[in-house]
């Protein structure tokens, strides 16, 4: 029973400084990032008072992700700090309660977070940043031109199922044609049955022209035939605005659908560590809680009085360098020299290491 109310009194503590961190390291990224767009968007644009408040309001689940893992850090370093400087952990060790029990409110809540956080940025993230660039994009820089862009994919789903799939490696804009054109039709069982390439398609009398292709029609038993082409049309129905419209950013994607990207552009053979590193990263980041209240608690429990400044202290350096290696870590993943699946785990195993180090010398 008193254990029950001393996990629910740490558990209780250390929510509390965590919520606390989420507003105040939100606050600082809103003050020198948000604001300072607002205000270029105010200017440059003379953006509404309703687009504003909409981009404000859509860029605020980005912002809150990355602040789930400091403010874990900074919650159990206050917290523990608070109960070490106060002699509470002292109180507690000479009832015989053990580092690991004094410690396991505050994993189990580092869990907890690290879980929801991996849903919030499945579910809620990606959304989000669609809507906050469709607002910056169409209502305050009253863009209605079509833009260039590489990586074009077009999906037509019946039944839940591709049925046809469109692959261009780029869209330019100025004379609205489709670059390195690859389109692939689907049976039931999700079989390719059909592929057309061309050089190039545009955009003419409201229908897409391929030009300078092969047409390939492959049989059950894997046998193709195949047949060269000057014109044909290409059976999609979007006009370029649509097109556009529909492609994402990989910030806009679920993981679902970054997995899906991958597969069709490794099919092309595009280089696709940049969406590799953004589909990893969406368990790496959010997991980084754990891994911070596994160094935070030790850390926090260093028998100093210094108090909670320290703390903050203590909560800057771990971030930047976290943060450091993991810049370093998403550039060797998107060069290619390390599979990107470990890289981005680089600075999740060393603060493993160096959480179970502290953990082990608190423990003695």
């Amino acid at each position: 029973m008193h254990l029950r109310i001393l996990d629910k009194y740490i558990f209780r503590e250390v929510t509390m400084a965590f919520f606390f961190g989420i507003c105040a390291f939100s606050a600082v990224f809103i003050g020198s990032g948000t604001l300072f767009k607002i205000a270029r968007y105010i200017t440059d644009y003379g953006a509404s008072v309703a687009s504003v408040i909409k981009i404000f309001v859509y860029g605020l689940p980005a912002i809150i992700m990355w602040t789930f893992p400091m403010s874990m850090l900074l919650a159990t370093l206050l917290t523990f700090g608070r109960l070490s400087s106060s002699s509470e952990i002292t109180a507690m060790k000479s009832c015989g309660v053990s580092f690991f029990r004094i410690a396991a409110p505050a994993v189990i809540l580092g869990v907890v977070v690290s879980f929801c956080a991996i849903l919030f940025n499945e579910y809620v993230v990606p959304w989000a940043n669609t809507a906050y660039n469709n607002v910056v994009y169409y209502e305050i820089q009253g863009n209605t031109e079509m833009k260039s862009q590489d990586h074009v994919i077009v999906k037509e789903i019946e039944d839940q199922k591709i049925r046809r799939l469109v692959y261009a490696r780029e869209y330019r804009a100025e004379v609205e044609q489709l670059q390195g054109v690859t389109m692939q039709e689907f049976n039931e069982e999700g079989r390719v049955t059909h592929v057309e390439n061309a050089a190039f398609a545009e955009w003419k009398n409201n229908s897409w022209i391929m030009h300078e292709g092969m047409i390939y029609d492959i049989s059950e038993d894997e046998h193709s035939h195949s047949m060269r082409f000057d014109k044909q049309i290409l059976p999609v129905k979007a006009s370029p605005r649509q097109i556009v419209r529909e492609q994402k950013k990989p910030e806009e994607l679920t993981m679902q659908e970054l997995k899906a990207q991958i597969r069709i552009m490794k099919t092309q053979y595009v280089n696709t560590g940049k969406l590799e590193t953004e589909l990893y990263q969406r368990v790496t980041v959010p997991m980084a809680s754990l891994i911070f209240a596994l160094i935070g608690v030790p850390l926090g429990i260093q028998p100093t009085r210094t108090g909670s400044s320290m703390g903050f202290v203590f909560s800057v350096i771990i971030i930047f360098v976290y943060y450091a290696i993991m810049t370093l870590a998403n550039a060797i993943a998107r060069s290619g020299a390390i599979n990107p699946m470990f890289a981005v785990w680089i600075p999740n195993i060393i603060g493993l290491i160096v959480g179970a180090f502290l953990i082990r010398r608190a423990s003695q």
